[in-house]
């Protein structure tokens, strides 16, 4: 089977369900010796699924890797796992290369992988022509092509799709023909919902049947419900790659990740709140206040801080590092590892939509109205989230309490978040503009 060109191409890959490409001219030195070098960031944490970061401290070079579901597929479209492929984070430097990809996997293209002799080389470890293609399925399986140099997919995608934008390691494929399909679709959807109007107030439930339903943060589930969304704590994008997110005041809720160390993390969110929390009605403790970033917050008189990160270089240099919320004898009582982070925030906010609403009640029914422009942002990393949050405007606003529940037992209501105003978000993307629907 011989792939002409990328359109060709790329029906093939829908034949496997993927639902998002993306491809990678080659250089000289991605091979299997030197691994596949994929930029001087995290940005590609975006763009590949990947497993749990584990670390590897015992190294030369300390870093941390995570395995891919990958799969090569070869020039008769027949497709095996290449069951030792991994991402490995170097945060020395920092970069992400892969690696492992040939091993113990016969559809591999060897022959196209191969370290070339130093005195072989005819480009200055430049591109030399070969382009390595991603396909992403919705369950993270993730399907590789190699087009050999001279190749006609090769050409066609060089000619047709490849911009020559400085550190764009990785760039879209399309599919169906049309790049931002996914961004089509999600549009067109909104569209709809807005055209509408009024929606009455609902959540879809596991069992797939739509319910009426009453809180504070229907106005999303309202909308997740009318996407067809099932709401879950999954750290994936909501509808086709792009995460949903409803606002209706100038704050608005980034991510709500609860702390994976600390005292918070070993003891428990009641404890927590039970030891540092303060008096409030109706509540036993309540753990509130906004905390920004090197400033003692008032209430709790805790400080947050963020440890590993050179904010010059914008880059992460210790994997070890993260947020630290530290009492008033500097000991940190929640930490939000960069482990955690990197895995939360570059899988669900690399492409993200944020839709204003309006509450409003209609024949003694609860409800929403959803309104045009929705405002689009697009591309982001966790050093855009950390700089973003030095800055002072990304604040960290808990909503944590323990109450008594109807059996007199303490219970407890965890809400660890991280908001933004509006006008802020902005600074979150490289690309933030409003959409018409």
């Amino acid at each position: 089977m011989d792939f002409n060109n990328y359109e060709e191409f790329g029906n093939f890959l829908l034949s496997l369900n993927v639902t998002r490409t993306f491809f990678k001219p080659l250089s000289e030195n991605d091979n299997s010796k030197n691994q596949i070098y994929f930029g001087s960031s995290f940005q590609v944490l975006q763009q590949i699924p990947f497993g749990t970061i584990i670390e590897f401290p015992e190294n030369k070079d300390p870093n941390y890797k995570a395995n891919v579901n990958f799969w090569w597929i070869n020039n008769f479209g027949h497709t095996s796992p290449a069951p030792n492929t991994q991402l490995i984070l170097y945060t020395r430097y920092p970069e992400v290369r892969l690696s492992g990809f040939l091993s113990n996997c016969p559809t591999a293209p060897r022959e196209y992988l191969q370290p070339i002799p130093r005195e072989e080389r005819t480009n200055n470890n430049g591109k030399d022509g070969r382009i390595l293609i991603f396909g992403i399925c919705p369950d993270n399986k993730v399907y590789g092509f190699l087009a050999a140099k001279n190749s006609s997919l090769a050409k066609s995608i060089l000619t047709n799709l490849y911009l020559d934008k400085q550190g764009k390691t990785i760039q879209e494929f399309p599919l169906k023909g049309l790049l931002g399909t996914d961004k089509t679709e999600l549009v067109n959807k909104l569209h709809d919902i807005v055209k509408t109007g009024w929606h009455e107030s609902v959540r879809l439930f596991p069992d797939g049947k739509i319910k009426p339903y009453q809180a504070s943060n229907a106005g999303g589930y309202t909308l997740e419900a009318l996407f067809g969304i099932i709401p879950n704590g999954i750290a994936e994008p909501d509808f086709k790659g792009w995460e949903l997110k409803t606002f209706s005041r100038n704050r608005i809720t980034l991510m709500t990740p609860e702390p994976d160390q600390g005292f918070y993390h070993e003891k428990g969110a009641k404890e927590f709140v039970l030891k540092y929390g303060h008096d409030a009605p109706n509540v036993i403790k309540y753990f509130t206040g906004i905390h920004k970033f090197d400033t003692k917050n008032t209430t709790s008189q805790m400080t947050l801080v963020i440890k590993g990160f050179d904010f010059n270089k914008g880059t992460i240099n210790d994997m070890a590092g993260g947020l630290y919320l530290l009492d008033n004898n500097n000991i940190p009582t929640a930490i939000w590892t960069f482990n955690g982070l990197i895995t939360h925030w570059s899988r669900k906010h690399s492409h993200a939509c944020y839709v204003n609403y309006k509450f409003e009640e209609k024949k003694g029914k609860s409800g929403y109205i959803y309104y045009s422009p929705v405002y689009l942002g697009e591309n982001t990393d966790l050093s855009l989230f950390l700089k973003t949050m030095q800055s002072g405007k990304i604040v960290y606003d808990p909503a944590t309490k323990v109450m008594l529940n109807s059996k007199g037992n303490m219970s407890i209501k965890a809400r660890s978040q991280f908001r933004i105003n509006f006008k802020d978000l902005k600074y979150l993307y490289e690309d933030f503009y409003p959409q018409n629907v």
